[in-house]
């Protein structure tokens, strides 16, 4: 498919916003929603050719075509995102007001050429968006966080909060399933680090994946859960469900925002906590953004290894500030020390991931928990990545770095046959196997 913004536009003069209002006119908003979208169209197309022959206005088929998808996106999509939502080479959408919507391609944002008609189309697609999910976005309510029902996540924040005008942007759901073989591909990770990295999953290490937002954090826990035995029992827990594992007993639980009347909002700590009378083996939290990192943590020390989440953070060590502050928002009592000393007794691994300069998304440090040193949580280095140049093409060239030291969990990776696979992906070892 052709980028999006390479696609044909109507003309934007008075003949086709005659024309367009002039249709709208003629058709139910009611009666266009219950048809079937190519009888829908197929309609359209015969009102618009109508219309223009009556008036006397002069449209080519390109044109005619053009005018006709735009009418039927407005109508029961949302309008020029719809060809933006459709094409698989874009991750992300950014609308900021009617005159400029940007695209994320390949980890490089760019500006399209595609534009809504004024503020009031835009306001028209994220109301449309809000009613889909029984909420409103107005004046009143100026902030939205939804998802799309192909699971793409949506953020929309308007005037008087925005001052560019109705701002929209979207991270487009992944239909296509990553493993660590595409990551090595793509230079995300090196074979051993993928190695290592499946191990880590098999062997029900706890697991968290650090980085900025667009880093791919959500992507490699996808990658990561492939490995989790089918006989396990999963329950997820996120804001917006993005997580697409495959197993046969997986149960996905999402958060519920407060209704109009601010009341009825279920946050990730009640569903992290409902989750522990559930019977799981695993519990996957999509991001730790609040005071559920205390209850994931008390999960992850009380037998439910394997357990894995996300947060945002610059670097392993600040992965780890960013949990112990989330910890004491839950609970201001609890010492310090006392948090950090279940922090290294429940954690295994910190991930690390950025997307750099090059827009490739690479796993930069990988950090084994090693303990306490005093009142600080000890980190042991098992891979780094090494910037060392650049390739003509603009990509940037490095190297994984690894540093084969036994660590602290190496018994448990015994325990599942695989400690001295683990042992052999560190070291550079191609004998390595895999699990």
């Amino acid at each position: 498919m052709p980028p999006a913004d390479t696609i044909p536009k109507a003309r934007s003069n008075s003949a086709t916003d005659q024309i367009r209002d002039l249709v709208l006119m003629r058709i139910e908003p009611a009666v266009a929603v219950r048809m079937a979208a190519q009888d829908l169209t197929a309609r359209i197309d015969q009102l618009v050719a109508a219309i223009a022959d009556e008036r006397r206005l002069l449209l080519n088929k390109t044109e005619q075509r053009t005018l006709t998808a735009d009418i039927v996106n407005d109508m029961i999509g949302l309008g020029p995102l719809e060809p933006l939502l459709r094409d698989e080479t874009v991750n992300d959408v950014l609308v900021n007001g009617p005159n400029k919507i940007y695209v994320e391609r390949r980890g490089k944002l760019e500006l399209t050429s595609l534009r809504f008609r004024h503020d009031a189309h835009v306001m028209h697609v994220a109301q449309r968006i809000a009613s889909t999910i029984g909420r409103r976005v107005d004046e009143s309510s100026p902030m939205l966080d939804a998802r799309l029902p192909d699971g793409s996540r949506v953020n929309v924040i308007i005037p008087p909060l925005s001052l560019r005008g109705p701002c929209i942007s979207i991270r487009k759901f992944a239909k296509e399933m990553m493993d660590f073989s595409r990551f090595t591909s793509l230079g995300t990770v090196s074979p051993d680090l993928g190695r290592a990295l499946e191990i880590a999953s098999r062997c029900r290490l706890n697991i968290i994946i650090s980085g900025g937002t667009g880093s791919g954090k959500t992507t490699l826990l996808n990658a990561l859960s492939r490995m989790i035995d089918p006989n396990e029992r999963i329950v997820t827990i996120e804001d917006a469900a993005e997580l697409q594992l495959q197993q046969p007993h997986v149960i996905p639980l999402e958060t519920r925002p407060a209704n109009i009347e601010g009341h009825g909002e279920i946050a990730q700590r009640d569903l992290v906590r409902n989750a522990l009378r559930m019977r799981p083996d695993r519990i996957i939290v999509g991001e730790v953004r609040g005071s559920e990192a205390f209850d994931m943590m008390q999960a992850m020390n009380t037998g439910h290894n394997g357990s894995m989440s996300t947060v945002h953070a610059n670097s392993s060590r600040d992965a780890l500030a960013r949990i112990e502050n989330m910890i004491l928002m839950a609970n201001t009592a609890l010492p310090v020390p006392a948090i950090r000393a279940q922090m290294a007794s429940a954690l295994d691994l910190i991930v690390q991931t950025e997307r750099m300069r090059d827009g490739v998304r690479r796993v930069t440090e990988v950090y084994e928990v090693t303990g306490m040193e005093g009142d600080i949580i000890s980190l042991g280095s098992l891979f780094n990545y090494r910037y060392v140049g650049e390739n003509p093409d603009g990509t940037l060239k490095g190297v994984f770095e690894s540093h084969p030291v036994r660590p602290r969990f190496y018994r448990r990776l015994d325990y599942f046959g695989l400690g001295e696979a683990f042992m052999k992906a560190l070291s550079g070892d191609k004998e390595g196997r895999r699990p």
